[in-house]
């Protein structure tokens, strides 16, 4: 399939949307009644920091809503005042926060429903809404609503699109995507489609373990069977790594993605040498700004003496686990927390783990003069930072009276 004519044929059709619908006043003014915080403004003015009884809290100086985010959450808002009566779903979360999608279903926006393993489509109908959220959506989704007839608003983040065309430029030249993600995520999911050859690998061990079979050879099954649920039909590591361009997916950590296309290159270059590198290795900057900015804000508030951090973001978030693997790996202790709820009474927090793992864990909040870091990812609204920040306050100034 040529996927960048089918994408090309469909942003020209009459039932493709990409802009918004001319509400964007009446949005803008609900959205920030909803999500927005005078608390958390006021903290960003007082240079990130804010400090009742014996608590001082952190900001970091990047964090929450992207503006990807805000204009995918501000798009599905007007597409429901431009539609008021027509069928309106989405093709995935709008995006990883489960306060912003359930306020999608009380606005009778609904989800495709994932069943044995994969979405069905039969719920849409010829005429519906269907919303591509800001992680995109695959070539072959777009395709079955295209042929159903469906009106098509695609809130994809610009910073994905420029990968999909990333992948386009390694498919025209016959090179091998290989590419930093997770192959489970619904934006890997989505960019894979638009590749022709890819391998998706999760981390440097894993890259090293393809950049050693490049160079040395190595069991051919074996390869396969590591990562049989990551590549393309037909795949053979024997011929397909002889040629290799390096995409990621926008939320992994900006670090190791370099780190990554920096082996890949050396490899290559130790293979077929210096003149014919450009022949066997592409590289292009496919890293999201807004993500970059968040793990460098994140970075910079980890060297500051912080007693714990809280990292607010939907558990399903790539770009809010980073977070937390940077608090991890400076041994901070590091509760990553959905919402508010998380935190119960009695001075004890369910949390999620890097390994996926949800945790309890009690007398997380030590009853003496701390210093609290708090950052959210970029699908976090600053509201449901601000009820996290107040239950903290809440819980310190209960224990001090006690």
């Amino acid at each position: 399939m040529d996927t960048k004519a089918f994408k090309r044929s469909l942003q020209h059709s009459e039932n493709y949307h990409r802009k918004g619908f001319g509400h964007q006043a009446e949005v803008a003014t609900q959205l920030q009644s909803e999500y927005q915080s005078n608390l958390i403004q006021q903290i960003r003015d007082n240079n990130y920091t804010l400090k009742r009884g014996n608590t001082t809290i952190q900001l970091a100086q990047a964090f929450g809503f992207c503006w990807g985010v805000e204009r995918a959450v501000a798009m599905a808002y007007e597409t429901r005042k431009h539609f008021p009566t027509e069928r309106i779903w989405i093709t995935n979360e709008i995006i990883h926060n489960p306060s912003v999608n359930q306020r999608m279903l009380e606005m009778q926006v609904g989800f495709i429903p994932f069943e044995a393993g994969k979405k069905n489509f039969y719920v849409v109908e010829t005429g519906d809404v269907v919303i591509l959220p800001a992680f995109g959506a695959s070539v072959q989704e777009m395709q079955i609503l295209n042929d159903k007839g469906c009106k098509i608003v695609d809130t994809t983040c610009p910073w994905v699109s420029k990968v999909w065309n990333t992948v386009e430029k390694h498919k025209k030249g016959d090179y091998t995507s290989i590419i930093h993600g997770k192959y489970k995520h619904e934006e890997t999911i989505a960019t894979s489609s638009f590749a022709g050859k890819y391998l998706i690998v999760l981390n440097m061990h894993e890259a090293e373990y393809v950049a050693d079979y490049i160079l040395n050879g190595g069991n051919r099954q074996e390869f396969l069977a590591k990562f049989s649920k990551a590549v393309s039909a037909g795949f053979d590591p024997d011929q397909d790594l002889e040629r290799v361009g390096i995409a990621n997916q926008t939320t992994m950590l900006k670090g190791e993605t370099e780190q990554l296309g920096k082996l890949f290159e050396r490899t290559m270059l130790k293979k077929y040498g210096p003149i014919d590198l450009n022949q066997h290795f592409q590289s292009f900057n496919t890293i999201c700004d807004a993500t970059q900015e968040r793990q460098d804000a994140m970075l910079g508030l980890v060297e500051q003496k912080l007693d714990l951090m809280v990292v607010i973001g939907g558990f399903n978030s790539s770009n809010t686990t980073q977070l937390q693997q940077i608090a991890v790996e400076q041994k901070i202790p590091s509760y990553h927390i959905d919402c508010v709820e998380r935190i119960k009474s009695g001075n004890a927090i369910e949390h999620r783990l890097l390994n996926g793992e949800l945790k309890i864990t009690e007398n997380w909040l030590p009853d003496n003069e701390i210093v609290v870091g708090i950052t959210s990812g970029a699908s976090t609204p600053d509201k449901v930072v601000e009820d996290v920040i107040e239950k903290i306050f809440e819980l310190k100034a209960t224990a001090a009276v006690v």
